[in-house]
């Protein structure tokens, strides 16, 4: 991975009565003053691929506090799983990074895999999206737990293996002591997802970033598995990102939206104060996608029409312009910045949506 030209380490919310904004008011909605947990500041991330520049994050800032739930929201492409992957020092070589991303104040861009180690597990864990590739399956459950303890903290393999049922049962995995025991291919989804949010959780860490974590689960278990990370939050006072495609997801569990396309922020606010006056048209789209019980049955639901750019050879002016349904010329021209338009509100779109567009 390359950084600043050197070398270093490398659920579907279902809507009823048509309002999100309810949702997402019965949330914090407000972004804390503490001084942030994780501040990053202009990131920037490219892939060189067969002589070719992939720019796959372009200046993405954003803050998360102690207790902060922050949702990164975006279709697949968008950036907001590079960005993450970033931050935790997991890119390849072909990776090119600039900008900051610091951790307690301490800049985490740059620095060696040994180094990068001591941070991941202990400060800065993650929830991958598919736990049948995330865990090992020829390794029993139980085994997989207590290696990541013990990578960590000074224990004997029994105190390692009281301490990895403790965090079993912590998540709530039915019959801990017996799915310690079992093998991955053995329990279901929603089991899997747990051990890994275990593993995550086996040193304590201050900040945990799921990464879609809840996508290949049905809604119920979504539901449940989002909760669970909630509680866990505030009995271990955690910071939280949630990287998700889910608009409905984010209106219902988190404090702030950071909604990506192309690798930029498009869009961002407290959550009760986004869905409350979406401005971004992407935004909107997505937020028309999202089922609605209201609808009447077998109807179809709307899409987010055309296909994510390309991103070795972005369009010229706002990447979005081909697929906005309020596009003008100025948007085939020029790049919209993204700019406060509201106090706490941002939004990179010259001309935004207001209800009644």
């Amino acid at each position: 991975m390359i950084i600043g030209g050197q070398e270093a380490g490398s659920p579907a919310q279902t809507l009823q009565g048509g309002s999100l904004a309810t949702d997402a008011a019965a949330t914090n909605g407000s972004v804390p003053a503490a001084p942030p947990l994780l501040s990053v500041q202009d990131l920037t991330v490219e892939f060189n691929q067969r002589g070719r520049r992939v720019h796959a994050v372009n200046g993405v800032t954003f803050d998360v506090a102690v207790g902060h739930t922050l949702a990164v929201i975006g279709e697949s492409g968008s950036g907001k799983t590079v960005t993450s992957r970033a931050i935790m020092g997991l890119l390849p070589n072909t990776a090119t990074i600039h900008g900051s991303a610091k951790f307690n104040g301490k800049e985490l861009l740059g620095l060696s895999e040994k180094e990068l180690r001591q941070h991941r597990g202990p400060d800065v864990a993650m929830v991958f999206q598919d736990p049948a590739r995330s865990l090992n399956p020829t390794m029993k459950i139980g085994v997989q737990v207590t290696e990541a303890i013990r990578t960590h903290m000074p224990l004997s393999k029994e105190e390692a293996k009281d301490r990895a049922i403790e965090l079993l049962q912590m998540v709530r995995l039915p019959a801990a002591p017996q799915r310690y025991q079992e093998y991955p291919h053995q329990l279901s989804g929603g089991m899997r997802q747990r051990v890994m949010i275990a593993i995550a959780l086996s040193c304590h860490p201050k900040l945990l970033i799921a990464d879609e974590a809840t996508t290949a689960l049905d809604v119920t278990t979504q539901a449940q598995i989002m909760d669970l990370l909630l509680e866990l939050q505030d009995q271990f006072n955690m910071g939280l990102i949630v990287i998700s495609h889910d608009l409905g997801l984010a209106a219902s569990f988190t404090d702030e939206v950071v909604v990506m396309y192309a690798g930029r922020v498009v869009e961002q606010a407290p959550t009760a104060q986004l869905f409350s006056a979406v401005r971004m048209p992407y935004t909107k789209v997505l937020l028309d996608a999202i089922p609605r019980l209201e609808r009447p049955s077998h109807s179809l639901l709307p899409v987010v029409q055309g296909r994510p750019p390309d991103l070795v050879n972005l369009p010229r002016g706002c990447p979005f312009n081909p697929r906005c349904p309020y596009v003008q010329d100025r948007c085939r021209e020029e790049l919209p910045p993204l700019t406060e338009g509201e106090p706490r509100h941002k939004w990179a779109c010259f001309f935004p949506y207001h209800e009644g567009n």
